[in-house]
């Protein structure tokens, strides 16, 4: 194993604890092979990084806490909106820079950062964007932003979009694209700010991906020969050693139960007996979705742990809390629903747990494939559609429960069904998970992401060996 001593790096994530959470497990990474990290990060996400600030040093790791001012609530799209927010902060960090006695040598921020590639060209330092979604949904997002697709019936929502240039020439209903992309035309700033910061990425030093080789090969090469060179690196999946979740951990938040109740609850269950079912820290089911969920876990006998949000109101009023009581009280001890964080990893790892109901977040869908669990796949939006593409059509992990929308409702009797043979042994899709499972754990333990992160140190040392004095110097 290599090391980087001395090499001093600025991580900076997209403030959303889905975009925060990958990039400090590569920030664990980092500090394991010698390198110095600071960690940009707001004050109420600073909780996040205590595993990290209480297992490392105070030598190798410290934080720039900083508050983006509020989102402008003059912006339609949420997500400019923070955006804009977070590049108010570009003079703040340059004059930090300046004054470090000892500044970092690179920046790896995450993808919605496009703007800091011109904050490192002006400090005179790399930057890598960090990608905590897979390669196929980034290269979707990059066709978009970079050759604008029309839709070419205005009033059809699902027209069909097609991206030749990329492997499998995936199509996706209009519906399923970026809300943002959709909604707002050329020359409205939201919309430039967006695409500004997309294309930033591919004029960036390097590219780090949350994911592995066996996992979307075609799409690393291609990735590869658009941007014209290989500093693009997989290195996961992104989390933690088997070793470390000898018990719950508090990775990403603490748990709204105690975990040992969770963990007891699952050493009564058989092995893949048990149905876990997760949307994820954002997503909201409508009450006809939940309606649904709710009857087929009752009616197929298996037993489930149902994690919702904990503000989760189906819509704004307690008809989503009432589903769930009403649920609970039904089922008896066949079922755990929690309201709020799950030690998730924790969970998917246990041998009781079969299938896992998901909204096919990137980190929901790596956790589901180190674990070796079939996939239920319902998306709800932004890159969840192309992950479920990828596990249902193109790896056979998973099989297709719904598509996001309000109109989109399961059919009960039909879902019943999947949930059964989730957990009974007949679906072919276990198999399949059992597989990448096993490639997804060797490629972190000495195969295909540990060589892509050694080449990762090396190129860095080889980039940064110049740029020290020029940082120094200036």
């Amino acid at each position: 194993m290599s090391t980087t001593a001395g090499v001093h790096v600025l991580l900076y994530p997209f403030p959303a604890p889905g975009h925060i959470i990958p990039l400090l497990d590569f920030t664990h990474l980092l500090l394991t092979r010698g390198l110095t990290v600071t960690v940009l990060v707001t004050p109420s996400h600073l909780s996040l990084l205590h595993p990290l600030l209480s297992t490392h040093p105070s030598s190798s790791i410290q934080t720039l806490v900083l508050e983006p001012p509020d989102a402008s609530t003059s912006s339609l799209s949420r997500v400019a909106a923070n955006i804009r927010s977070t590049s108010e902060l570009y003079n703040p960090i340059l004059q930090w820079f300046q004054s470090h006695p000892s500044p970092p040598v690179a920046i790896i921020s995450d993808f919605f950062l496009g703007w800091t590639n011109h904050l490192a060209s002006q400090i005179g330092v790399p930057r890598v964007v960090f990608w905590p979604s897979g390669v196929f949904a980034s290269s979707v997002f990059n066709c978009m932003w970079r050759d604008l697709p029309k839709n070419d019936e205005p009033d059809n929502e699902n027209f069909l979009i097609s991206f030749p240039n990329i492997p499998n020439s995936p199509t996706l209903p209009w519906w399923q694209l970026s809300h943002a992309y959709r909604y707002y035309k050329e020359g409205d700033p939201d919309w430039e700010c967006i695409r500004n910061n997309m294309l930033a990425n591919l004029t960036s030093w390097g590219i780090v991906y949350n994911s592995f080789t066996e996992l979307e090969r075609p799409y690393i090469d291609t990735v590869k020969k658009e941007l014209g060179h290989n500093r693009v690196w997989t290195v996961g999946p992104l989390l933690p050693p088997q070793d470390d979740l000898k018990g719950p951990t508090n990775r990403g938040g603490s748990s709204a139960v105690p975990p040992h109740e969770v963990m007891t609850w699952l050493d009564g269950k058989a092995d893949d007996s048990v149905v876990y079912v997760c949307f994820g820290s954002r997503g909201v089911l409508t009450h006809e979705q939940m309606d649904s969920l709710a009857a087929a876990l009752e009616c197929s006998g298996v037993h489930f742990i149902w994690c919702a949000k904990a503000t989760d109101q189906g819509h704004g009023d307690q008809h989503a809390g009432v589903i769930l009581n009403e649920l609970q009280d039904r089922v008896g001890a066949r079922g755990f629903v929690i309201r709020g964080w799950a030690p998730q990893v924790a969970i998917l790892r246990h041998r009781a747990v079969g299938a896992f109901v998901t909204h096919c977040g990137w980190n929901s869908v790596l956790e589901g494939v180190a674990a070796g669990v079939m996939m239920l796949t319902w998306p709800l939006s932004s890159d969840q559609f192309t992950n479920a593409k990828l596990l249902v059509d193109q790896l056979g992990v998973a099989v297709r429960v719904c598509e996001g929308g309000d109109q989109s409702v399961p059919d009960r009797i039909e879902l019943n069904h999947l949930l059964v043979e989730s957990v009974n042994g007949t679906r072919p899709e276990r198999a399949k998970i059992m597989q990448l499972q096993d490639a997804a754990l060797n490629a972190v333990k000495g195969g295909s992401s540990s060589r892509d992160l050694e080449e990762f140190f090396k190129q860095l040392r080889v980039c940064t060996g110049v740029k020290v004095i020029d940082v120094v110097s200036a």
